[in-house]
Order: C-alpha cells, then sequence, then structure tokens
C-alpha cells in the first residue's frame, strides 16, 4: 500500500468522502510494510521511525501544512451535528463560526512546516488522519449510547462504556460528568465529537438549550465548565478523556491495516483496546 492508499482507507472506514481539512500527507510514500503511529508523532518520532526503519509515520494530530492552516474548517462539522441533534442551522451556525474564526488566526501564527521539513530531509514518508479516526470513534460512541435509554443515569453510561470500550478501562483518565451528577438521568444525549476540537461552552449551551440533556465532550477546558455548571444545573455534560477517547477511534484503523498485512507499532499515547 502507499500513503494516498492508506488515507483512502481511513476515510473509508469513517464513512468521508474527501480528505477532512486536518489531514493530511505530507511525505507521501510506497510499498508501505512497517507503519509507526501514534497520537502526536512529531520531529523526535520522525527521526526514531527512519533510524528503526519503518516505511511510514503516522500521526493522528495535524503536524503542518495545510492541516494547520485549514484546521479551522472542520470545525464546520459540529453544525451538521447540531442540526442532526435538532438544533436551528441559525443557531448552531451562531455558536460555531466564531470559534472558526478563533482558530483560523491562532493556527495562521504556528510553524506549519516544522516536522513536514524534517520528514522531506530525512525522506520519511509521513502524514497525519485526525478527523476521519474521530469520526470513527464519535459513530462507536453514539452507538454506544443507543443502547441506553433516556430514563438510564449518567453512571449507567460510564459503566456501559468502560465495559463496551477497553480504551477507557485502560486509560489513566477516568470518564466523569463535569457537569451534572452521576444519578441524573441521561434525557436526549449528543456525542460531540470528530469536529476538529470540542466545541467549549458555546456548542454545548446550544444543545442544552435546544432539548439535548447530556452532552459527551472527549475534553473541556476548565473555564468553559465553570459556566455551563452556572448556567445549566439540570443538564449533564460528560468528559471521556482525550487520549483513550481518541484511541477509541484510532484502534480500528489499526486493526484495518494489520489486516492487510502490515506490521503496526503504536506509541505516543495510544491506549490499547
Amino acid at each position: 500500500m502507499d500513503t494516498h492508499r492508506i488515507m483512502q482507507l481511513a476515510l473509508e472506514l469513517a464513512g468521508l468522502d474527501e480528505i477532512p481539512a486536518d489531514s493530511a500527507i505530507y511525505q507521501p510514500g510506497e510499498d508501505i510494510e512497517r507503519v509507526i503511529i501514534g497520537i502526536d508523532i512529531d520531529t523526535t518520532e520522525l527521526i526514531l521511525a527512519e533510524e528503526e526503519g519503518y516505511d511510514l509515520a503516522i500521526s493522528h494530530h495535524p503536524m503542518g501544512g495545510e492541516a494547520f492552516i485549514n484546521f479551522h474548517r472542520v470545525l464546520a462539522r459540529h453544525i451538521d451535528l447540531l442540526v442532526t441533534a435538532g438544533v436551528p442551522r441559525d443557531a448552531a451556525k451562531q455558536a460555531v463560526l466564531p470559534m472558526m474564526e478563533e482558530q483560523r488566526i491562532a493556527h495562521a501564527m504556528r510553524n506549519y512546516d516544522r516536522a513536514p521539513s524534517i520528514a522531506r530531509l530525512i525522506d520519511m514518508p509521513y502524514m497525519n488522519i485526525h478527523t476521519p479516526l474521530d469520526e470513527i470513534g464519535r459513530r462507536r460512541m453514539a452507538d454506544a449510547c443507543a443502547a441506553l435509554a433516556p430514563t438510564n443515569t449518567v453512571a449507567d453510561l460510564i459503566e456501559h462504556f468502560r465495559a463496551v470500550f477497553g480504551e477507557f478501562r485502560h486509560a489513566l483518565t477516568t470518564i466523569e460528568p463535569v457537569v451534572g451528577a452521576p444519578e441524573n438521568q441521561l434525557g436526549r444525549i449528543a456525542v460531540a465529537h470528530g469536529a476538529g476540537t470540542n466545541g467549549g461552552y458555546p456548542v454545548a449551551k446550544v444543545y442544552f438549550t435546544h432539548g439535548i440533556d447530556t452532552v459527551i465532550y472527549i475534553h473541556c477546558a476548565p473555564r468553559d465548565i465553570v459556566r455551563l455548571r452556572q448556567e445549566f444545573p439540570d443538564k449533564n455534560l460528560v468528559v471521556t478523556g482525550h487520549i483513550a477517547s481518541d484511541s477509541v477511534g484510532i484502534n480500528p484503523f489499526i486493526a484495518a491495516l494489520e489486516e492487510r498485512g502490515m506490521e503496526v507499532t503504536a506509541i505516543s499515547g495510544i491506549v490499547a483496546p
């Protein structure tokens, strides 16, 4: 397989038609048999991969190039998730567009060629696959939520997630309701993942004000949690843990590569299933 076909495999597994703006092939490669993959594969890991004879290094998180510069565009996926959950499109846009502009400015400030330039220099095939793998994880978590009733509690959700996903059992982090309480009923649930990064206060707020009772994020800033606690004491925001949740989407992709005969080494935070 080559880097293009590996990217296409990720898209197929995620049910996506095109490469999202936060995913990229920085240095193409062919005849790939040995792969090293991690949540963050940067310059140090690239040099390690070259020294250890790997054919390809895959980072989950964006590491440069257009995946940095255009990262803000994938946040528009929050709009689609909100609309699917019953939020009017205008209200969804009002919650998401300011965040997209903030991310556009922030990512334009970053050194977008640091790691890709090293990959070119040592001729190390290198890519990152972000939204496709997060979408796999989002769908898996949404499917798990579908097995629960609105009358189930947050504690039931946490127990169910831990039973279904080894990543949550094996991680050092815990799943916790950062807004609400374990004994609260779930009501209507939305898994807000697979859209670049979490939606913070504005996205959770618009979910809550349009009939969603439990929002699932994989991470959330403390300042946003404080505001949501103050304004929505009867709602639930459940944080599942960044690295564990990323791994829920990455591990099926690793399995798919291995099924195709590749040797895959998982490093840099990936939690075993």
